[in-house]
């Protein structure tokens, strides 16, 4: 008897049983080198299947040796473009060739390969894939009922988190190391189980890793050379909450089921973000919301009425361009991450769709501003109106986003109006921050001071007292000094040489900054300043005029047709000095894009553009 297997029947290890209960026993085992191509690059690409079907020739050979069956090899291994079209069935049909032309009987457990088999004539033996019932997995032996993940690794002692939200543990659960073997046999394990269990699947399979989802535990499975040995994490949800269980809870739930909202729940890892959001879910899915998720992995635990999304061919846009075809009235986003994640949201959001995502950080605020950039400075509150901060498993701070047209907080002047984020605790109804473009740059202001301590400047003041210095250094050659007496008040002192020129004929140009920033300027000498060298106050500082030792960088600006602009290397966001040949020019703030625009025409670009002319080396100075 001559038996040809096929792929499948080898990775499944069903021709060694088949033989070992007598159906092939003293037959030919006649396996194409078509199979040992597939097989050979499965486990070159770290691919399980792969592996299970060099073992099942491993055991051929044994019962070969064994005088149990005869083993050979034949055919041609498959070229590059055979093995390219192998998902096409160009392998397949190589193997089918053989099997017909040695009059073999042909053992496959694809059921496609076997239809085809048989309607070509040929003598086929069809075995379904073995199943069986998947019991608990060893690795799940680790946990106990405060366990959220388990951390193994090859030669190294079994670890855990353990305890409740916001305090966790990091110990260790064992005595001894785990060696290979065993981590191989844990691996595999969870592999097959996701296989074979109706509630396992496999999330992400790559050469080196896989991220498996077996019943309420999401298992990472590490392996070199992505790794630098087999590692195991397993991590599981220990809590399952309710809205209710949490502050504010009937002022959230007023908030949600009043119109779809785009929601941030923000926190450290492992505060119970995800918890929170479960919690969300299954409160409006309760409410006759169609909910659905968006998740990389999927481990997020809802009910059988909330369908979970993953990927579709690798990216989240396309899962969002196929769940407004399902028109869904929330979306739970886990996690938002990567800049594609903030547009995939926004459009979702845009699109008239409730979004709630789960973003990492370490402050409220810090959420919101990681759609500064990302999304449209103006579209941000239309993107999120609610930002939930969770610590330690409970709701910490809510803020309310919303746009209002206004003056901001600490400047007085009416043409200073503009469109400003207006970030509000829910729960006080103050005031926090203040999100708006100020000389060209987005500024996140706050509006209480940080530590609450005597002296300490807000950032509004700050900020002023950056644009007041930049306003009056543009005129004054020597060193500059505000001070904010508040916050519609400033002295600004000066050497002795800049007054007329800082003042101008009449008053008239310290009158234009004033009307420029809507803040009364006092302009003195030094030696009128009551902090004269305390604290930097004597012109020595900053060292106004010619021959300034500070190390700068060289910088080349270009001169376009209405700027000039200066590249700055780093400093993104900071105050610097430009110098030209050591003598001061300007003070100006650095962009997020790492550059310095000058408009032309201004005093200043007429100073940078001379200096460019004369060939003087222009340097960037931190101030």
């Amino acid at each position: 008897m001559n038996v040809v297997p096929d792929t499948s029947v080898v990775i499944d290890g069903r021709v060694s049983a088949m033989i070992e209960d007598g159906q092939f026993e003293g037959a030919t085992i006649s396996v194409p080198e078509a199979v040992v191509a597939e097989l050979e690059a499965q486990a070159n690409d770290g691919i399980e299947t792969g592996w299970d079907g060099l073992e099942e020739l491993k055991r051929l050979a044994e019962l070969a040796d064994e005088a149990t069956i005869d083993l050979v090899y034949v055919g041609e291994r498959p070229d590059a473009i055979e093995r390219g079209h192998a998902s096409e069935g160009e392998i397949d049909a190589l193997i089918r060739d053989l099997a017909e032309d040695l009059e073999a009987t042909f053992v496959t457990s694809d059921i496609v390969q076997a239809e085809v088999a048989k309607a070509k004539g040929l003598d086929v033996r069809h075995v379904s894939p073995e199943t069986r019932r998947v019991g608990t997995l060893a690795v799940e032996e680790f946990f106990d009922d405060e366990t959220m993940s388990v951390h193994l690794k090859t030669d190294a002692v079994p670890r855990a988190k353990r305890g409740e939200l916001g305090s966790m543990h990091y110990e260790e659960i064992a005595d001894e190391p785990l060696d290979e073997e065993r981590m191989d046999e844990y691996a595999r394990e969870v592999v097959d189980g996701a296989k074979e269990a109706p509630d396992g699947f496999i999330e992400l399979s790559e050469p080196g890793m896989k991220i498996v989802q077996f019943r309420d535990y999401r298992i990472a499975i590490g392996r070199p050379p992505f790794s630098d040995g087999i590692e195991i994490t397993a991590v599981r949800p220990i809590a399952q909450t309710d809205l209710e269980d949490y502050e504010n809870a009937r002022e959230l739930k007023d908030r949600l089921l009043e119109r779809q909202r785009g929601v941030l729940i923000s926190g450290a890892p492992g505060a119970g973000k995800s918890t929170f959001a479960q919690a969300v879910a299954r409160f409006i899915s309760d409410h006759d919301y169609a909910v659905k998720t968006m998740e990389k992995p999927r481990d997020l635990q809802v009910g059988p009425d909330i369908t979970q999304y993953t990927e579709l061919s690798g990216q989240m846009a396309k899962t969002a361009d196929a769940l407004l075809m399902v028109r869904p009235d929330y979306t739970i986003y886990d996690e938002v991450r990567k800049t594609d994640d903030f547009e995939v949201f926004a459009d979702m959001r845009l699109a008239g769709v409730g979004m709630i995502g789960v973003v990492h950080a370490t402050r409220p605020i810090d959420a919101l501003q990681r759609l500064v950039g990302r999304v449209e400075l103006g579209m941000i509150p239309q993107v999120v109106d609610t930002v939930v901060y969770i610590e330690a498993g409970s709701v910490h701070t809510v803020y309310d986003v919303r746009t209002e047209v206004k003056v901001p907080a600490g400047l007085t002047e009416e043409d200073l109006a503009r469109p400003v984020i207006q970030v509000t605790n829910f729960e006080t109804n103050e005031p926090e921050y203040e999100i708006y473009t100020f000389n060209r740059q987005v500024v996140t202001v706050p509006l209480k001071d940080d530590d609450g301590g005597p002296g300490t400047d807000t950032g509004v003041d700050r900020i002023a007292k950056q644009e007041i210095e930049r306003e009056i250094r543009s005129i004054a050659r020597g060193y500059v000094d505000v001070q904010l007496k508040s916050q519609n008040k400033a002295v600004v002192y000066v050497e002795e040489d800049d007054i007329s020129s800082v003042i101008g004929k009449g008053g008239g140009r310290i009158t234009d900054v004033e009307n420029r920033l809507g803040i009364d300027i006092d302009v003195r000498t030094h030696d009128e300043n009551p902090h004269r060298g305390a604290g930097g106050g004597s012109a020595s500082a900053n060292g106004g005029g010619g021959g300034q030792e500070a190390a700068g960088q060289m910088v080349s600006p270009e001169i376009t047709s209405r700027h000039i602009v200066i590249p700055v290397d780093g400093n993104h966001g900071e105050t610097v000095e430009i110098q030209a040949d050591g003598d001061y020019l300007f003070t100006a703030t650095v962009s997020r894009g790492g550059e310095i625009q000058v408009s032309r025409g201004s005093a200043i670009a007429d100073e940078l553009e001379a200096a460019i002319d004369r060939k003087a080396p222009i340097s960037v100075v931190p101030s």
